[in-house]
């Protein structure tokens, strides 16, 4: 009968590899804040301010979607109120006269709901763009007053 010695479990390495990253991250850290002329909390805040704004031009995405996601519906209802109220109104001697005026208001009234959707949606594009566009101008200066020597 063989008998078999069992090794020890290795005891717990405190390099491994994702420890050993986090710490030369650390040092990496460390190296960059010892740096003379780094404003460390001034690059912090900097990030911070282009979290905020991702997060307003997301909130302004979705505001505008939604705006225009509820205006189509509101669209879609008046449309289905209307052709209901046409077919009701479509028998009688006058009939045709009635479907030929309600089909050229049809016809204008979508011309400019069309247009309202269009406007809704670039108004919240251009909202959007505002949002980029104001942190873009902000990361600019903050980025001139970083580069200045102290």
């Amino acid at each position: 009968m063989a008998s078999t010695t069992r090794k020890a479990a290795p005891a717990a390495n405190p390099t491994t590899p994702d420890t050993q990253a986090f710490g030369d991250i650390g040092r990496l850290i460390e190296r960059f804040v010892q740096m003379p002329g780094i404003n460390v909390d001034g690059l912090v805040e900097w990030q911070r301010r282009d979290l905020a704004a991702l997060a307003e031009a997301n909130r302004q995405a979705y505001d505008g979607i939604k705006a225009l996601v509820e205006r189509r519906d509101d669209i879609l209802k008046e449309t289905l109120a209307q052709w209901q109220d046409t077919l009701q109104n479509a028998v009688g001697s006058d009939a045709l006269a009635k479907r030929a005026e309600s089909a050229k208001a049809g016809v204008k009234k979508s011309l400019d709901l069309a247009r309202e959707l269009a406007d809704l949606e670039s108004q919240g594009r251009s909202n959007v763009w505002k949002v980029v566009q104001d942190r873009l101008q902000e990361n600019m200066a903050t980025l001139q007053t970083l580069l200045q020597p102290q």
